[in-house]
């Protein structure tokens, strides 16, 4: 696809902070991995991923305003754009040498995402959509939600927050009611690329509370022009707002929808 001006920013800036991460990836290994000497270095990994898209992003349009995992908000000269930005989701994989884990970058106009890139370096997919004009993976591959209809066909993801999360319990109970109608629930650490994976029809399905606006962004708008429906978890809840998202393809929504919020 021949996208716009911003789209070529915001690829060209994934693709130069792809290229670090992953020569820092390939030092992972022959750390002692210890909480401290790993953890610390993966850090210092994220926030040099970040001042090069930084740099790239904002220097490219000084005038936009910048959200980011790493550093502060800044409110731009104009108020109506900002770049939603995540260096490294998938920081807990990239620490224990496993390539999933992706930069995610969206661009937001006037409260709306309009623009949004995910960028896998490991395994060198990158996927992005700029809003009406569909979603694609690399350079020209269009991509859709899955065909399937049945819930027991389907796969879907979620992500399992830690014991320190309080959605621990509400998530365990998801499980326990989906499971069993489906074929299966994978859970691989990385919010945009779940999200890629819906669009690309990989999953059937994808479900998650207690996420960050810059998690979620990119494949917000990515999965939704692949053809998904996506909703808060509550049918009530704006899921960039809420950081709560339940998404799948049309024919498979209302009952994953409706198996995820039973309350019983």
């Amino acid at each position: 696809m021949q996208g716009s001006a911003n789209l070529n920013i915001m690829i060209k800036a994934a693709r130069k902070a792809g290229r670090s991460l992953v020569k820092d990836f390939r030092e992972v290994e022959n750390l002692q991995v210890s909480m401290k000497g790993a953890g610390d270095f993966v850090s210092r990994a994220d926030i040099a991923a970040e001042a090069i898209l930084k740099e790239e992003l904002l220097g490219a349009r000084p005038t936009y305003g910048w959200l980011a995992e790493e550093s502060e908000e800044i409110a731009g000269v104009d108020p109506t754009r900002r770049w939603i930005v995540d260096p490294l989701d998938g920081t807990t994989n990239f620490l224990h040498g496993l390539p999933h884990w992706a930069v995610s970058i969206a661009l937001e106009h006037k409260g709306q995402i309009v623009a949004g890139v995910i960028f896998d370096p490991a395994k060198d997919e990158m996927f992005y959509a700029e809003k009406g004009t569909g979603a694609w993976l690399n350079d020209s591959n269009r991509i859709r939600v899955s065909g399937r209809r049945r819930m027991i066909e389907g796969v879907f993801a979620t992500g399992i927050p830690f014991a320190a999360k309080r959605t621990l319990p509400a998530t365990l109970k998801d499980l326990a009611r989906l499971m069993p109608e489906c074929a299966g629930v994978r859970r691989f650490g990385s919010a945009a690329l779940d999200l890629a994976y819906v669009a690309a029809g990989r999953y059937d399905g994808y479900w998650e509370r207690e996420l960050n606006l810059w998690d979620i962004a990119a494949g917000y708008l990515i999965v939704k022009e692949a053809g998904a429906l996506v909703e808060g978890i509550r049918p009530d809840q704006d899921p960039l707002a809420s950081g709560s998202l339940l998404c799948a393809n049309n024919d498979i929504f209302s009952s994953l929808a409706k198996t995820i919020r039973d309350p019983k």
